[in-house]
């Protein structure tokens, strides 16, 4: 039986994606809801930027893959996902003298804040570079965010490796496979100045036999309450879904950081032996992961 990976995560970060702006003013990414609140968020574009970004840093991941084909940058048509982690998980499209595409493996949503944004604004000038000359320094203002966020990311394990003629070794993807999720658990983006942190401080999922994105939307912070605590029946809900007979429960794993969440005693009670460090969840996860790879022909 073919089997998917899926989770959510949550973690905390400072204003992560800028859109376009006006006048002199970044603007923050945002989604406007009907109940009236504004939540920001970093798109899942700039979540697979980062990931590609570190997997060529710390594991070499082949990035010299594109070319400029009729006018439109796209990855080289001699490249296949041999060469490529980059185009075996996240796909291509190729619109040569034959297309050809291949529909992404790892799935991304847009990592959105669990907290409403409420117009913070810093205002900026270049003082330092106007007053070694004399000059007048310019202004300029960005929108500010501090808050939790939340994203999902879905992987069909069968087809890792899997693309056409080309058949990697299991060895192989599960290789691939740690590695990604060694980019996850320590996952950070670089934006103006800074370095932030997405490291996950709680994560839900597993490893189930079908790619569904079980948690996506069921992640909320409990409000009017002056700790952090997590919405538990919202999760206990999701762990009811049943597939092929089975609920999801049965290979749903709880990994967070202590001392971060209010209610992290609800947390570890949703699961009780399979609620843990992020460190165990990802060791687990691995561990199935191998042991999958393993048992394919």
């Amino acid at each position: 039986m073919s089997k998917a990976l899926s989770f959510t995560v949550i973690f905390r970060a400072n204003s992560l994606n800028y859109g376009e702006g006006i006048a002199n003013i970044s603007e923050l990414k945002k989604i406007h809801r009907g109940n009236g609140d504004v939540f920001t968020f970093a798109s899942r574009q700039s979540l697979r930027y980062d990931i590609v970004r570190l997997g060529n840093e710390w594991f070499g991941w082949n990035l010299d893959t594109v070319d400029k084909t009729k006018g439109t940058l796209q990855f080289r048509e001699d490249v296949s996902i041999q060469d490529s982690v980059e185009m075996d998980l996240f796909g291509y499209l190729k619109t040569g003298k034959k297309s050809q595409k291949r529909p992404a493996v790892a799935r991304l949503s847009h990592a959105v804040s669990l907290e409403p944004y409420r117009s913070d604004m810093e205002f900026l000038n270049n003082m330092g570079f106007a007053e070694r000359i004399n000059e007048t320094p310019n202004l300029a203002n960005i929108e500010q965010h501090e808050s939790f966020y939340t994203y999902t990311i879905t992987v069909d394990l069968d087809k890792v490796g899997r693309d056409g003629e080309v058949n990697l070794s299991n060895e192989e993807r599960t290789e691939r496979m740690h590695q990604f999720l060694d980019i996850i658990k320590l996952l950070n983006r670089n934006i103006r100045g800074r370095q932030e942190s997405l490291s996950p401080l709680f994560v839900v999922g597993g490893v189930y036999p079908v790619a569904n994105p079980f948690f996506l939307g069921r992640i909320q912070l409990e409000t009017q309450t002056k700790a952090w605590n997590i919405n538990v029946r919202s999760i206990e809900d999701a762990m009811t879904t049943t597939f092929a007979g089975q609920t999801i429960a049965d290979a749903t794993r709880i990994g967070y950081v202590s001392g971060t969440f209010g209610n992290e005693s609800a947390l570890r009670d949703l699961l009780g032996e399979r609620a843990g460090s992020v460190e165990n969840f990802f060791a687990a996860v691995k561990d199935e992961i191998t042991a999958y790879y393993g048992d394919r022909v």
